[in-house]
């Protein structure tokens, strides 16, 4: 057969009837996730920081690298002043014989070997070999790759030349070739559409989509479909979540408490910049320093809101100044790990133990969010400085209100200057009337009548019920609109967003990251390794955001270019997207990822540029089908001799699900929604406190992209995804049987089989062949092979026959969900036909990136 699956077809169908059961048929749903790293072929010449760095890094760097608290021997090999110094030299260029470095690596004894024992390292003969290699050619040095300036590598030799169709198959080619490997023949028609429409929208091609390609025989078929999916609006709610995941977005503030927030305005934000197609140098700085821009407009305010997605800490004896230090931690570790691609959290406490990155750096980086005006006081997720985003409606809904509140104060005062005569322009409480009233009463009708806050009304209310009716009754209608105008202004959204303090606040490095322990001051500064700040440019955010997206800057480019890799390919050019640093993973294929960063810029940072030469690549069209053969030498595919593969992220198989079914939604952005969720799920996690009410109507069925985020417990249809308590630029892909159970039984995805079995009996006719043909399609997108087509009817049948002798299954499975059934479908034959469905939407294609 040519579905894949950990269990057949039929048998997965037959489970239908007892979907409650289903979960045992476990659905292989990805590849093994077992990870192998690659390197070149070996060159006569050894190069250091290609073969050499990586041995010295994992071996040595730990007692003879950049942490003086744990350096021996007060050796350093990390930095080429420290490995070839002059006095007790250990290296001597040109000879390993008469190097120290190279006798101790070679010694037996205990006391004599490096690395010693007791470290748990030990070289290869190859290694060993390698580095001797090294010194006798003269122990050249060199940076660590990542930290050399980007330069555009020349197209190389290809001996094919009828494959590439752009530059990047230039470079995956020729490594090919250099291997003794050939690409793979181009994917059919059905299966690219099906694979570019997922990674540019997060949705499958609807079969007409699909028709219109395979029917198009014009040179630019496949580039208008891109361009199409490119323009589509559902682009943008693809790509953002990706974004969210690595700016920690979320509903709420996480910790113990956890309450509400209302970012959800960034996250449309970020959706309409990349449907728009913000350059990714502007899209940089509004969201660091948007509010620093010259002029600045609410949209590059409301962009801040990434700098104030981390968590909020309001638990009780939790200290502010504690909480405000953590905060900005954050907001510089997050700005290291998506744009720089390096570990700055290992700096916190002490220097870093493999990158040349110091403590006094970390909080140099520290020091430039460090002017937030933010108090780290209570668990408020409106903490100031907040933007109001009110509609136009909610701004007239508001002025009616406060002018009703301004009236009814009118009135109050008015009545009071009747009751308790005074001198004019003299506060209630000098009138002599009142001379004989408590003293909390007298400091209440001190203050003007619009200026009193609820707890002070219901006071005088209370003080002057029954003595002056007629006057608590004009306090109760102010306490009525104080309270109505104060409802309707917190309903408002108001974005947490970034703002700087008027006098600058001093920075200290904090000893062991202790926030009251400070050290020497430090002044915003960006680490010694990588290209020095301009001169002329402001020591605050939005210098540090033109400094990070500089042509000169090594790292940005590259690091946003492998993250787009690692959208369309499932891994990076980098393995390792988090870790650029030296215990990073070298890049597969070096010089396409400096060519990708070196167009990315001179392209002007276009986003959609970038996403589109990827797909538009001959290495990216190749079928995923592999050899025995090609997966015993590269089972992860990082010589790429081989389209992706991979099972899809689990909010991308639920929005396949909604789309088709027929349930989608396709509003775009708005307030975070409630789907499905087992009942009790908030409720233990919280001990009760916040209890999950389920929405109803059209909100059960938006894209995954807007359900609520409760950072202590996420949504529960989801797995493999970010918690959102801190940046994560790194997918996470596992198997499971609960993931099987979710996509089996999950009330969502029961009632999604449901509709797409509704959807096929009312529009595919009657004929049974039409009808499993069509569902087939609207989920994997080609037509089902012909023994397929027979296993589907066949089960069909026994599926009707199964459910004709027990109409009560029937029913109860036709219930599943709020979406109203068309009554007029026979619910047996209804009910074949979701469980049908189901197990097509279950089936490991399905499930996969084919």
């Amino acid at each position: 057969m040519v579905l894949r699956s950990s269990c057949s077809l039929e048998s997965l169908i037959d489970s239908g009837c007892t979907l409650v059961f289903a979960g045992f048929y476990v659905v292989l749903m990805t590849h093994p996730a077992a990870a192998q790293s690659f390197t070149a072929r070996p060159q006569s010449k050894v190069q250091f920081n290609r073969d050499i760095l990586p041995i010295l890094s994992d071996n040595c760097f730990r007692c003879h690298g950049p942490d003086p608290k744990a350096r021996k021997a007060k050796l350093r090999l990390d930095t080429k002043e420290g490995a070839m110094r002059l006095r007790e030299p250990v290296i001597v260029p040109g000879s390993s014989a008469q190097s120290e470095l190279a006798r101790r690596i070679t010694r037996k004894e205990a006391t004599e070997v490096m690395p010693p024992p007791k470290s748990d390292r030990k070289l290869t003969p190859r290694q060993i070999a390698t580095l001797k290699q090294w010194i006798d050619e003269g122990a050249e040095w060199g940076k660590h790759w990542a930290f050399e300036g980007l330069h555009r590598p020349a197209l190389p030799h290809v001996r094919n030349q009828g494959w590439p169709k752009n530059p990047i198959d230039h470079f995956v080619l020729a490594r090919l070739e250099q291997e003794g490997l050939s690409p793979s023949q181009e994917a059919t028609r059905a299966s690219l559409i099906r694979r570019v429409s997922l990674d540019l929208t997060g949705l499958p091609p609807t079969p007409a989509e699909v028709d219109a390609f395979v029917s198009d025989f014009s040179p630019n078929a496949y580039e208008k479909v891109v361009d199409r999916l490119l323009a589509s609006p559902r682009y943008g709610e693809r790509m953002a979540w990706e974004w969210l995941e690595a700016a920690r977005y979320a509903d709420s503030n996480g910790y113990q408490g956890d309450g509400e927030r209302t970012m959800w305005p960034w996250r449309d934000w970020v959706i309409t910049a990349y449907n728009h197609n913000l350059p990714f140098d502007r899209f940089t700085a509004w969201q660091l320093a948007g509010d620093l821009c010259a002029s600045s407009t609410p949209e590059q305010k409301l962009a801040t809101g990434f700098c104030r997605n981390h968590m909020i800490n309001g638990e009780g004896g939790r200290i502010p100044d504690e909480n405000r230090v953590d905060y900005v931690m954050d907001m510089a570790e997050t700005t290291g790990t998506i744009w720089l691609g390096l570990t700055f959290n290992c700096c916190r406490c002490h220097d870093h133990k493999f990158d040349p990155l110091t403590q006094r750096e970390y909080y140099s980086l520290f020091a430039f969010f460090n002017q937030t005006p933010v108090t780290g006081e209570g668990d408020n997720p409106q903490t100031k400085p907040a933007l109001e985003l009110a509609t136009k409606s909610e701004t007239a809904r508001l002025e009616e209100l406060t002018r009703a509140t301004s009236l009814a104060a009118k009135d109050v005062a008015e009545l009071e200057l009747k009751l308790f005569p005074r001198p004019p322009g003299k506060p209630v409480s000098d009138a002599p009337s009142v001379a004989s009233l408590k003293a909390e009463i007298l400091a209440l009708l001190k203050i003007p009548a619009d200026k009193r806050t609820r707890s002070q009304l219901s006071q005088l209310e209370s003080n002057w019920g029954s003595a002056q009716p007629g006057y608590a009754a004009k306090l109760k209608k102010l306490h009525a609109a104080v309270d109505a105008q104060g409802s309707f202004s917190r309903s408002i959204p108001r974005v947490m967003v970034m703002e700087d303090l008027p006098k600058a606040r001093d920075t200290f490095v904090l000893v062991k990251g202790i926030y009251n322990k400070p050290a020497e001051k430090v002044s915003a500064a960006v680490p010694a390794i990588l290209p020095p700040f301009p001169a002329d440019a402001p020591r605050n955010r939005l210098g540090l955001a033109r400094w990070l997206v500089s042509p000169d800057n090594p790292l940005t480019a590259r690091v946003t270019v492998n993250r787009c890799w690692q959208q369309f390919f499932g891994t990076g050019l980098v393995k390792t997207p988090e870790d650029f640093g030296v215990q990073g993973e070298r890049p597969s294929h070096p010089d396409l990822l400096d060519w990708l960063a070196t167009d990315f810029v001179s392209s002007g940072w276009d986003v959609k540029a970038l996403h589109k030469r990827i797909a538009m690549s001959a290495t990216y069209r190749q079928s995923s089908r592999t050899t025995p053969a090609l997966t015993e030498r590269d089972p992860q595919n990082r010589r790429l001799a081989r389209g992706p593969r991979y099972r899809l992220p689990s909010w991308m198989i639920r929005d396949q699900a909604l789309a088709a079914s027929g349930l989608r939604v396709e509003k775009i952005g708005g307030k975070p929604v409630k789907p499905y969720q087992p009942a009790g799920i908030w409720e233990e996690a919280t001990f009760g406190i916040k209890r999950y009410e389920q929405d109803k109507g059209a909100a059960l069925y938006r894209r995954s992209i807007y359900t609520f985020w409760r950072r202590i417990v996420g949504p529960t249809m989801l797995f493999d995804v970010s918690p959102r308590q801190t940046c994560v630029v790194k997918p996470t892909r596992t198997n499971t049987p609960l993931q099987a159970l979710t996509t089996l039984n999950d009330v969502g995805y029961v009632e999604a089989a449901r509709a797409l079995a509704e959807r096929v009996l009312k529009t595919a006719g009657a004929a049974p062949e039409a009808r499993v043909e069509l569902a087939f399609r609207l989920v994997l997108a080609r037509q089902p092979t012909a023994e397929e087509r027979q296993v589907l009817l066949d089960s069909v049948r026994r599926l009707q026959r199964e459910f004709g002798a027990n109409t009560a299954d029937a029913k109860k499975l036709l219930q599943t969900g709020d979406s109203k059934r068309d009554e007029t479908l026979d619910p047996v034959e209804h009910a074949a036909y979701t469980a049908l469905c189901s197990a097509i939407l279950n089936t490991d294609e399905a499930l996969s990136k084919e």
